[in-house]
């Protein structure tokens, strides 16, 4: 069983010819959809989606599903999402109960060719994320990007130029077409920014800046002590040194605080830290270590809460 994880942005062959030619077994298709740019933008994105989701259930047969991203650029909560749907779609827990596939038949493929980068890009870290916490898995789970025949863009800019030489040679002196006259305007003005700019014009502010900067994925297992330190920082946000948290900890565990357990923190954080898994980074203040979640910790931290059960013991 084939679930295929496919962003919709302003594409429609990319996501569905590739399928259809290589004949793959697509049983499941899940369509994100988002609000990109202007009205028009949205308008001509969710008639894609539509179009999709009809097309994915004629010409394949899979059973369609539309899931919504609020906000195409929110990197983290993307990752989030993405993090339990490839989770849910391995595990079998989307599926009817009467037709659920085996576990090893259960394959999910994330499609990266469209869609703002953010999402795709959530998405398919997302996916090699879960790819080495589950080694087992690793088999069953694909990122793909189809490569397009050709762009359109330079094409639309052609057919503008073919229009403006066309009306320039059609309209005379004697005949002051208004209509014309705008059309060709901002045809030229449209052209011009093209040609100076290429497919996109500006850059918009995200949050307190312009630049979204995407971690780099570096999960691997994690054990149970080191969890319990990763949900402990993210409980608490930043301890102004490691034996502050690990005072903390043994207080959480009801162990007393000790050198020894003091130097398994110590340990333990320094495995978690920029020289080892990279999910917690430590600012030096005199002899003392502030010490916090690095932002992929912090999405370790976020995917899997619901995980976190106090009452587990992590000794």
């Amino acid at each position: 069983m084939q679930t295929h994880i496919v962003p919709v942005g302003f594409d429609y062959d990319r996501l569905i010819a590739p399928l259809v030619r290589d004949q793959l077994d697509v049983s499941r298709v899940i369509l994100l959809e988002g609000a990109v740019g202007s009205e028009a933008n949205v308008e001509y994105s969710q008639r894609l989606a539509e179009k999709l989701e009809t097309d994915f259930r004629n010409l394949l047969g899979a059973q369609t599903e539309r899931f919504v991203i609020e906000d195409v650029y929110d990197y983290d909560t993307a990752f989030e999402q993405a993090y339990d749907l490839i989770n849910e779609e391995l595990d079998g827990e989307s599926t009817d109960a009467g037709s659920e596939p085996s576990a090893d038949q259960r394959e999910v493929w994330v499609n990266v060719s469209s869609m703002p980068r953010t999402v795709s890009f959530a998405f398919a870290t997302a996916a090699h994320s879960i790819m080495v916490e589950r080694q087992s898995d690793r088999e069953r789970i694909h990122t793909y990007y189809t490569v397009p025949e050709k762009y359109l863009e330079t094409e639309l800019a052609e057919e503008l130029r073919n229009g403006i030489d066309l009306l320039s040679e059609i309209k005379t002196s004697e005949v002051a077409d208004e209509r014309i006259d705008e059309w060709m305007s901002d045809a030229r003005t449209m052209l011009d920014e093209f040609d100076k700019r290429g497919t996109t014009i500006g850059a918009k502010r995200v949050g307190d800046g312009h630049i979204l900067e995407l971690p780099v994925a570096s999960f691997s297992n994690v054990k149970p002590f080191e969890e319990l330190i990763l949900f402990t920082l993210g409980e608490h946000g930043e301890f102004e040194s490691v034996s502050e948290l690990a005072q903390t900890l043994a207080r959480d565990l009801n162990e007393e605080y000790t050198n020894s357990f003091r130097s398994k923190v110590i340990y333990n954080v320094d495995r978690l830290g920029p020289g080892g898994k990279g999910y917690i980074e430590q600012e030096e203040q005199g002899k003392s270590y502030r010490t916090r979640l690095s932002r992929i910790g912090a999405l370790w931290v976020r995917s899997h809460a619901d995980e976190n059960d106090p009452s587990d013991s992590a000794m």
